[in-house]
């Protein structure tokens, strides 16, 4: 079991595939991108999949999301998935993506045993989605929703960053599209994990921000505490249902207290939180043949250190050296 000091444990496993990505968004990294991982530093699929096993054979994970990067561009990701849908326990399996390519690897990727994908999609507008992402690929996204949709990969969830002064004014927009295409809408509050450290608290479109522009032509409902668990995302019922919307509030609203996460970067380190500025080294105990047994525990002892909360509510809060792409959403 993972679990820490506060009485938390961690069933939900984010796992980095790679820290490419062919997008170049402009609230994750610089327009000439960054310095990518090494081929020898990056973890194997055979490395990966083990540990993977060693979480949910030994550790009691229930859940796995493969993120990035973006993760479509890990040229082994449809094995990887094949391999993990075999373990005993079966984990729960999902895919975070931009959605680039989702729409030739969607089925694939289903046959495997994914069950379920969320897709980063900001704007309905493509001039919009050239100026936040600096390429010319939303008709490849939404195309990849709708291979999505009908390879079964269901609740198909997309998340939303909101920025000012460019698609700040599209949430009611974005909700009536995605209950119009029977996809879960999340607005997720800007976070600073971008690596030119250019996030500044004043002036970020917050959760509140969010929900009163929606109320302009939706009545929402809270969803309720019992019914979000662990999740990170509130959620409100649309117009009476049967739709949802949520909220993923970082900043403004942390929900550390019930953090069940624990994740995985592309070289093979142990975060205990997204904005965590310490690594736990799993690649190292790996290629020294160290036993499961070993890992297992340099994992739990890492989770036992786990802090309180990410520190986001600290106006004081130093941003993480590393980059999204690098952690991994």
């Amino acid at each position: 079991m993972l679990i820490d000091t506060y009485g938390r444990v961690a069933t939900d496993l984010r796992v980095s595939l790679t820290d490419r990505c062919n997008l170049r968004c402009t609230y994750c990294m610089p327009e000439e991108g960054l310095q990518w991982l090494a081929k020898p530093d990056l973890l194997t699929d055979d490395e990966i999949v083990r540990l993977i096993t060693i979480a949910v054979r030994d550790l009691g994970v229930e859940e796995v999301r493969f993120t990035g990067g973006e993760p479509l561009l890990r040229p082994g990701l449809v094995g990887i998935v094949e391999r993990v849908a075999r373990l005993t326990p079966r984990p729960q399996m999902s895919l975070t993506t931009n959605g680039i390519g989702l729409e030739r690897t969607a089925a694939a990727l289903r046959d495997a045993g994914l069950d379920r994908v969320n897709v980063s999609l900001d704007t309905l507008r493509p001039d919009v989605f050239q100026a936040l992402t600096r390429r010319k690929r939303h008709a490849d996204v939404l195309r990849g929703l709708e291979a999505a949709r009908a390879a079964g990969l269901t609740p198909v969830k997309v998340n939303t960053v909101l920025m000012p002064g460019l698609n700040d004014d599209e949430a009611p927009d974005l909700l009536a599209w995605a209950v119009e295409q029977g996809y879960e809408l999340r607005f997720i509050e800007q976070m600073p994990l971008d690596a030119q450290h250019g996030w500044k608290r004043d002036g970020m479109i917050t959760a509140g921000d969010i929900l009163a522009s929606l109320r302009t032509r939706f009545t929402l409902t809270p969803e309720g505490q019992d019914e979000r668990g662990s999740a990170p995302a509130e959620r409100w019922i649309v117009d009476g249902g049967p739709h949802r919307v949520g909220v993923i509030a970082s900043v403004t609203r942390p929900f550390c207290r019930a953090c069940d996460r624990t994740r995985l970067t592309a070289d093979g380190q142990i975060r205990t939180c997204l904005f965590a500025t310490e690594e736990t080294d799993l690649r190292a105990a790996l290629r020294s043949d160290a036993p499961d047994a070993e890992i297992a525990r340099i994992w739990k002892l890492a989770m036992w250190g786990k802090k309180a909360g990410s520190g986001l509510d600290d106006p004081s809060f130093l941003q993480p050296e590393r980059p999204m792409s690098a952690i991994g959403g």
